[in-house]
């Protein structure tokens, strides 16, 4: 079947396992030295697998290896490539609720070996965030447009911010350091363009600095700047986060096409590629980034 996704995070660098998502619902693993069979299989889901990441492998975060996908089906699972065909955790709709198509998934809190969460965003705009460690909803909220892509700026440190990407152009930010009982996390949205932002990428050398790749065929290169207070004691006395305000740093047009995904290098600062719709993949170099 066509590969749809594919992640490293739930490898070690010296293994370099591959797991892939594709459009039957399998998630493999691949050798790719022995790429002939996968060294792991599972029909993980009754239709196509959107969207896969990986935690606990290539030194990104504490806690066993792992890797969740989302579906078209509707549920999002968390599968430890040490245990075969069931997966650690099925997160799926609740008897009656309608089943939405799950775009995108992303790992983050995966600080010491018990905590981990993981966000997943769907084609209505739903944004959920599930507690592993309590095996529980822990937060949820709707962004009114279909959620492309969400990142945590990173993996393996205490929830600190996310990044949700829309169909119409908008993107959020959201402080994860502070969760009111009611009002959720506080965040800051802006508009970028009509098109969809396929994708959000935080550098992994400064988590404040992100890129956003869009359907025009643009990338623009965002700062999140703190507000001087991250929270402050509503009417009741129970705390709330203050969003901060994003700055544009910097936009490029590379394409026709739809810039569709990006990735930065862990080593060198600015380094990034891109694959769009024109069938290219692009290597381009961010400069000037220790100035900011």
């Amino acid at each position: 079947k066509p590969i749809k996704c594919g992640t490293f995070g739930a490898t070690s660098l010296q293994q370099r396992y591959l797991a892939t998502g594709d459009f039957g619902g399998n998630l493999n693993i691949w050798n790719l030295e022995a790429p002939e069979i996968p060294v792991y299989s599972v029909k993980g889901h009754k239709e196509i697998i959107n969207s896969i990441d990986g935690v606990g492998g290539l030194g990104i975060g504490e806690g066993a290896p792992e890797i969740v996908t989302g579906s078209r089906d509707g549920t999002v699972k968390v599968w430890d490539p040490r245990q075969k065909d069931t997966p650690v955790a099925n997160m799926e709709p609740v008897q009656g609720e309608s089943k939405r198509d799950c775009w995108t998934v992303a790992f983050g809190n995966a600080y010491n070996q018990e905590e981990r969460v993981v966000c997943a965003g769907y084609d209505n705009g739903d944004i959920k965030l599930f507690d592993l460690k309590t095996m529980s909803l822990r937060w949820e909220t709707n962004i009114k447009n279909g959620v492309c892509s969400v990142e945590f700026d990173r993996k393996d440190v205490n929830m600190n911010k996310l990044v949700a990407t829309s169909l119409e152009g908008k993107f959020h930010v959201f402080d994860m350091r502070t969760q009111h009982p009611t009002k959720g996390f506080a965040s800051v949205s802006e508009k970028v363009q009509k098109s969809t932002i396929w994708q959000v990428r935080h550098l992994p050398q400064n988590r404040d600095i992100f890129m956003t790749s869009g359907g025009a065929g643009s990338l623009h290169l965002w700062k999140y700047e703190y507000p001087a207070q991250r929270s402050k004691k509503d009417s009741e006395g129970a705390e709330m986060g203050v969003a901060g305000s994003v700055s544009l740093l910097q936009n490029v047009t590379l394409s026709t096409q739809p810039i569709s995904s990006l990735d930065w290098s862990p080593d060198k600062k600015g380094l990034c590629v891109c694959g769009a719709f024109d069938q290219t993949v692009r290597v381009l170099i961010v400069t000037r980034l220790n100035r900011i």
